[in-house]
């Protein structure tokens, strides 16, 4: 007798599926705005790795929190540029959060 090799619905992964993309946005917030957790120079660096994704792919929220943690924690000018170039770009999109954090900066 043959069998047949029949894909289980269940447990097969169609190829068109990508996970959410805000997951790792969510997480990151929490991240920064745990009190504990957030004071840890590893969890910001984890959490701005995990904002790098979404801000890039143009998710204001991630832009402005990720320009934000670069401004105030990178010590290399390098970086506290590019972190106010997503600040401005989310502030252009209509952030607050990044209008003010840029007015602060640049003041």
């Amino acid at each position: 007798m043959k069998f047949r090799s029949v894909s289980n619905p269940v447990t097969s992964t169609p190829s068109g599926v990508t996970p959410p993309k805000r997951m790792s946005m969510r997480v990151a917030e929490w991240l920064l705005d745990s009190p504990r957790l957030g004071d840890s120079p590893s969890v910001k660096h984890l959490a701005g790795r995990l904002l790098k994704q979404p801000a890039r792919e143009g998710v204001v929220a991630a832009q402005s929190r990720l320009g934000q943690l670069m401004c105030r924690e990178c010590g290399n000018a390098r970086d506290r540029r590019i972190g106010q170039d997503l600040l401005r770009q989310a502030a252009r999109a209509g952030d607050d959060r990044a209008r003010r954090a840029l007015g602060e900066i640049e003041d």
